[in-house]
């Protein structure tokens, strides 16, 4: 039985259509990461630099619309839209110029994965490459990127915090 659980709680049309495209993205970066391992090359790493640089030209447009990047309460309001907090179904609390704290109870990405039958350390691995996108933000805008549980762990939620450096 997994250990995994990742139950939408929210089912309204427009974010399951989100949720869909998320899927799709999980998706093509799975098949891609397996032809890659068929290949012989090193899938993890291609896939890794691939996502992370994805993070970095996102993390420069939500640096770009913040008045002052050095404050994580401005990047909350350029990151952290409505829609993107429903896809996720995220509490986000703890939000100054230092931190954001966000909590995530679903997971499209790990909806895609489960659905393609995925062993949960493959699940795992894949979820902390996709926290390379992540990484890759908070690097653009001057921040720090903690992740300590995730729901591909088997923890109940997904937690995240952004923040200032050395803070």
């Amino acid at each position: 039985m997994s250990k995994i659980v990742n139950e939408a709680r929210i089912d309204e049309d427009k974010i399951n259509l989100a949720r869909a495209c998320i899927e799709h993205r999980a998706t093509w970066m799975a098949l891609t990461y397996a032809e890659m391992e068929k290949a012989g090359v090193d899938a993890e790493k291609i896939t890794r630099a691939a996502v992370r640089k994805c993070g970095n030209i996102h993390g420069l447009r939500f640096k770009e619309k913040c008045r002052d990047p050095k404050d994580a309460a401005e990047f909350k309001a350029v990151f952290l839209t409505t829609d993107g907090i429903k896809n996720f179904e995220m509490d986000v609390f703890g939000v100054d110029k230092d931190n954001i704290h966000a909590e995530f109870h679903y997971c499209p990405l790990i909806s895609a994965w489960k659905k393609l039958g995925l062993d949960e350390d493959r699940i795992a691995l894949f979820c902390d490459i996709a926290m390379d996108g992540d990484r890759g933000i908070a690097e653009s805008m001057g921040l720090e990127f903690t992740l300590t549980d995730t729901i591909a762990k088997g923890c109940k939620t997904c937690k995240l915090h952004f923040h200032s450096q050395g803070k």
